[in-house]
């Protein structure tokens, strides 16, 4: 067998795996990708396709989406991948969500978001999408990006091997790391460092770190509809109410702890359940919704068609599109750490796991690979 070396193994092909790969070829480095199935099946092809700065805490983990976005605005035509800049909406049906985005409007450009709060003829003027009875307003990011996740995570691979000569290892599961050595079942590689990104898989690599991690593992229902017809898009991604409480930017805003308790109080469904509803639309005109957020260390992998009930009937308050037939349902699970953005550990000297990010994987992934290489450079 020929010695199998390389300077950084990265073990996963998630969008984690993938950035942390881009991150080191880059830089010059050999990378050998290792991925146990024969395309990546989590999180990161299971999701809106957005790319959600908007969404995210300010400071560090705001700035890290940005300079995702600027990634993925480099990446997609040179890998083939189609990548819209949509902008999103986020709409308000009450006072009390008015109220939060009106606070949020005031604070955003001393926190580095650029947005601009419209009435509701302006919010129509931008979307033909928005269902106009009880409009009362929105909130316009333009730096919204929408993939498609299938694809991309598809397509990465491959630019990897074509541009920067990564070398790639699907269906090899990765069963011992030892450094310099990484073991698989039919070969043992030479490495310098190794990269661990294996998502929700906690048992494979290091159970014992996972164990004591304070990570979870997060259910989510999601669904896709058919093409939409006449070739009708959706424009920028649309969110509305309950999405203000589900994201850590707006927490600075007053106002939302009254509209908390109220939607508490008066839905206590959407809290059971873990439910906000946004909908993104991909390349091919299907419009993706969700979703749920269901916590445990031990996933139900039976799904609750009462979660898909609540979110398509709250999907249709703020979204008028023209068909919302059902053609795709599904779950993912991803894992999150209650306090942390990122949840970073070094198992062994030269090995780094990173995980953590919750379900913001296609929104800061590539900014956290380039950190992760800068404190090592």
């Amino acid at each position: 067998m020929p010695d199998l070396k390389a300077n950084i193994a990265v073990i996963g092909a998630g969008i984690v795996g993938l950035a942390h790969a881009l991150a080191a070829a880059k830089r010059g480095h050999r990378v050998v990708l290792f991925e146990r199935t024969p395309q990546a099946q989590g999180a990161s092809i299971r999701n809106f396709g957005m790319i959600w700065p908007i969404g995210q805490a300010p400071g560090l983990i705001h700035q890290r989406a940005l300079r995702t976005r600027q990634i993925w605005l480099d990446l997609a035509p040179k890998a083939g991948i189609w990548c819209a800049q949509t902008g999103s909406l986020h709409l308000a049906y009450a006072d009390d969500e008015c109220a939060v985005l009106a606070e949020f409007a005031e604070r955003a450009p001393a926190l580095g978001y650029s947005v601009e709060l419209l009435n509701q003829d302006a919010v129509l003027a931008r979307s033909h999408a928005v269902q106009p009875a009880g409009l009362k307003g929105g909130l316009w990011s333009a730096t919204e990006l929408c993939v498609d996740p299938r694809e991309a995570i598809a397509a990465l691979p491959d630019y990897l091997a074509r541009e920067y000569g990564i070398t790639l290892r699907f269906s090899t599961p990765v069963h011992h790391i030892d450094l310099p050595r990484i073991h698989t079942p039919a070969e043992t590689w030479s490495v310098d460092r190794a990269i661990v990104c294996s998502g929700a898989d906690f048992e494979s690599l290091y159970p014992q770190v996972f164990a004591s991690s304070g990570l979870t593992r997060c259910k989510l229902q999601m669904m896709r509809t058919a093409p939409q017809p006449g070739n009708w898009r959706l424009g920028p991604m649309l969110a509305a109410g309950l999405t203000l409480r589900h994201y850590p930017a707006f927490e600075c805003c007053p106002a939302l702890a009254a509209y908390t308790q109220r939607i508490a109080a008066e839905r206590p469904e959407f809290d059971r359940w873990g439910i906000h509803v946004m909908a993104s639309q991909n390349g091919l005109g299907e419009i993706t919704i969700g979703d749920s957020h269901e916590y445990d260390w031990v996933v139900n992998p039976f799904d609750n068609p009462a979660i898909d009930q609540l979110i398509l009937d709250y999907l249709q308050t703020f979204l008028a599109a023209p068909a919302l037939h059902i053609d795709q349902r599904w779950h993912g699970i991803y894992a999150k750490h209650p306090d942390q953005a990122t949840f970073i550990a070094e198992p062994a000297r030269g090995v780094t796991i990173v995980n953590g990010i919750g379900g913001n994987g296609m929104t800061t992934a590539f900014g956290l690979a380039e950190e992760v290489f800068a404190e090592w450079e």
